[in-house]
């Protein structure tokens, strides 16, 4: 099995990068499945990778195995959501279609996760498609491959995965209120008995009913307890005024903050990262945009212990709105690999400096400005005034 592997309380972990890594022990653990499968993921493309995860999920079915998937409507996009219809259902893979048409609002699944046999699960940020394609615009290609991160579980906390992948999937199946709220109250008795026996790695789940803060809850309380530094790598840059504040004020009582963004994939989400440039720059946090390629990977380290790996960008979608899932591991030999990953990305990446921003024109920063106030308007709105 490819990747570097740890072993904390009661878990085996292997850290994954990029596909390379994440699709042979993804492929091997589904044709080694005996009993089932959840996999759940914001887009599923059927390139030749995911020609690779659906042969093998096929292949399961023909040895007996229940398959589920779970794929958004969205990332997936409408034309591949109907080709993969049409094959899910004449192979015997059950399949659920997330928020198709914008029925539950403007809600996304964006986790990326996978269960085998309640015992081997897959959490992270990276799709089903390959690394070398461009995840929006999916006939082009990429210079380099992707940069991203996922983790395998095999342990006690797959059995806590595989009830969250049961929730999911029985909430968007076709139930009536009284059954959703059974269910949901079932899952909570369960979920709050395993949780308690999860000490060096848990899992960590954002939504709309029980978990609407919880990311950024575990983001915020380590960062407020952080002592030495913080390094933290997302695509996209625009959390609410609570997160940036806590990035701040580390900086300000001597932590070294380090903060690796994507750069390059969308103008507008550009700009609205950059319109807190000011701020994060003059308290000393330490800025860097990676151009080399796209930057897809949600991960953090912090004090060298605390590290975190899963599909949550620290953007308004995925703090306040998206069904995100991370991985957050408290131990010293799996952040010390994880931020040798991140230290190698930044060299790969630009320092943006406070004087030389400063000196941009100022047309360019009073655009910054307006696109934060548009951006901020939007979340607003769509998360129900939750984005602050």
């Amino acid at each position: 099995m490819d990747g570097v592997h740890y072993n904390t309380s009661r878990n085996h972990l292997v850290l994954l990068q990029n596909g390379d890594d994440f699709f042979p022990s993804l492929v091997g653990a589904i044709n080694d499945a005996v009993s089932e499968i959840y996999l759940e993921t914001y887009i599923f493309f059927p390139d030749e990778v995911g020609r690779r995860v659906i042969d093998a999920m096929k292949r399961a079915v023909s040895r007996g195995v229940q398959v589920h998937v779970i794929i958004d409507w969205l990332g997936t996009g409408p034309r591949v959501c109907r080709l993969l219809t049409r094959e899910f259902s004449q192979s015997g893979i059950q399949y659920h279609i997330f928020n198709s048409w914008f029925r539950r609002g403007f809600v996304r699944l964006h986790r990326k996760l996978c269960v085998v046999d309640r015992d081997i699960a897959f959490v992270g940020g990276i799709n089903i498609l390959s690394d070398w394609r461009y995840d929006y615009n999916r006939k082009q290609m990429l210079s380099s491959p992707r940069q991203d991160f996922a983790v395998r579980v095999d342990g006690m906390l797959s059995m806590l995965i595989y009830q969250e992948a049961i929730r999911l999937w029985e909430q968007t199946g076709k139930l009536t209120l009284w059954e959703r709220f059974d269910r949901y109250r079932t899952f909570y008795r369960r979920h709050r008995h395993v949780r308690t026996r999860m000490v060096l790695s848990s899992f960590i789940v954002r939504d709309n009913f029980r978990n609407r803060r919880t990311i950024q809850k575990a983001y915020l309380k380590a960062m407020g307890m952080a002592r030495r530094q913080i390094l933290l790598v997302t695509p996209y840059f625009a959390p609410g005024r609570r997160f940036r504040n806590a990035l701040a004020s580390a900086a300000s009582r001597g932590v070294e903050v380090i903060l690796l963004i994507g750069s390059g994939e969308f103008w507008v989400q550009d700009s609205v990262a950059q319109a807190f440039y000011p701020k994060l720059l003059s308290s000393g946090v330490k800025v860097y945009e990676y151009r080399k390629t796209q930057l897809h990977g949600k991960v953090a380290v912090i004090d060298d212990r605390w590290a975190t790996v899963g599909s949550s960008n620290c953007d308004g979608l995925s703090l306040f709105l998206n069904h995100e899932a991370n991985i957050v591991v408290r131990d010293e030999e799996f952040a010390g690999e994880l931020k040798r990953r991140i230290e190698t990305a930044i060299m790969e990446a630009e320092p943006v400096g406070e004087r030389s921003f400063m000196n941009r024109p100022w047309y360019r920063r009073f655009w910054y400005g307006t696109a934060f106030l548009i951006y901020r308007f939007v979340m607003r709105v769509i998360t129900w005034g939750d984005y602050n």
